[in-house]
């Protein structure tokens, strides 16, 4: 990679950092004017004292920034992510920084809650995003495009990553540095089948850097929270740059996995073993587990975040097969880290 390259590379990303770090300085200073506090009156709150809401603004409005600035500078024009894709993006992340704000001031019902993710997934599948193909494990392709199969994935996969951003936003720091290690991946991902300097390339490098800067202020301990918008907004995020990026779910699954398997396993839980809904928050998500088993937050999160950097990184070397069979061994990580927690609970019990 020649410096000039490397160069255009880092512009993006720098431009976000900065931009984010002062953003969310500011729109800090907004929640606590507006009295938008996250109270720690429940017992899943973990923090001590009242910290302010609305970080999400921060990310979102650098992301919209810098993607602006740097679309009339000719950076994204590369032909592969169309205007009405972009444009989708930037107004379905508005969409749920209106609905994030309003949970964030008045703590909308679960039902509520929903609106706004769907209405973002309908506006990104209305600017005719698809997906054309998937990769067959056996060989070969999976022809979608033009099916009911294509908006039909799109529509579970984006609601699943919102979801799971949402409900993993437990702990200080750890939804935004797992965003932020996605976006990279996907950014390496791009840079081996993409051309130089890909318009998907920079809206991950855009993404990140609006994550990393928001995680100075929101690292344990954290002086600001995203708060409900933007948690869905990164869950989202990643999901979209995952399909323009060329369906690469597979990659993504691995760089969420274990927040996907948790999510999926409380969801189970509620329903079918608690009978209660799936949407009402608790404290037996596994990031709260490993404070159980006696981890501190700073290590249940930097440990969260190995697990995301290695599988991660483990599929930028993998095929189809390769990855599944990577799946299965995040799998069986996923079952031994539970039985670790459980062990660890009852001998400190």
């Amino acid at each position: 990679m020649d410096l000039v390259i490397l160069k255009n590379y880092l512009l993006p990303f720098l431009a976000a950092f900065f931009i984010s770090l002062i953003l969310t300085f500011l729109i800090r200073r907004l929640s606590l004017a507006l009295k938008i506090i996250d109270q720690p009156k429940e017992p899943r709150k973990i923090h001590q004292f009242p910290v302010p809401l609305l970080g999400g603004l921060a990310v979102y409005f650098t992301f919209l920034l810098v993607t602006l600035v740097f679309y009339q500078a000719g950076y994204l024009l590369d032909g592969k992510i169309k205007p009405a894709y972009l444009l989708a993006m930037l107004i379905a992340g508005a969409v749920l920084m209106v609905g994030g704000y309003f949970d964030d001031k008045y703590k909308l019902k679960p039902i509520q809650q929903f609106i706004c993710p769907v209405l973002a997934v309908l506006i990104v599948l209305a600017s005719g995003l698809a997906i054309g193909y998937v990769s067959n494990p056996l060989g070969g392709l999976w022809y979608l495009a033009g099916t009911f199969w294509s908006p039909l994935l799109i529509f579970v996969w984006l609601l699943g990553m919102m979801y799971t951003t949402k409900f993993l936003d437990g702990l200080d720091g750890l939804v935004t540095g797992i965003s932020a290690i996605g976006a990279i991946i996907l950014f390496l991902v791009s840079l081996f089948w993409d051309v130089p300097l890909s318009g998907t390339s920079i809206l991950c490098l855009i993404l990140a850097g609006a994550a990393f800067g928001f995680l100075v202020w929101n690292f344990y301990p954290a002086k600001i929270f995203l708060g409900e918008g933007g948690s869905l907004f990164l869950g989202f995020s990643l999901g979209v740059l995952s399909i323009i990026s060329g369906a690469k779910i597979a990659t993504a699954l691995l760089i969420m996995g274990i927040p996907i398997l948790d999510v999926a396993w409380v969801i189970i839980r509620r329903i079918f073993k608690e009978k209660k809904s799936a949407f009402l928050g608790d404290a037996k998500h596994l990031h709260f587990r490993l404070l159980s088993a006696g981890l501190n937050q700073r290590q249940a999160v930097l440990l969260l975040y190995l697990l995301t950097l290695v599988f991660g990184a483990a599929s930028l070397f993998q095929q189809t097969v390769g990855k599944l069979v990577t799946l299965g061994i995040l799998l069986l990580t996923m079952v031994l880290l539970g039985w670790w927690v459980i062990y660890r609970y009852k001998k400190r019990a």
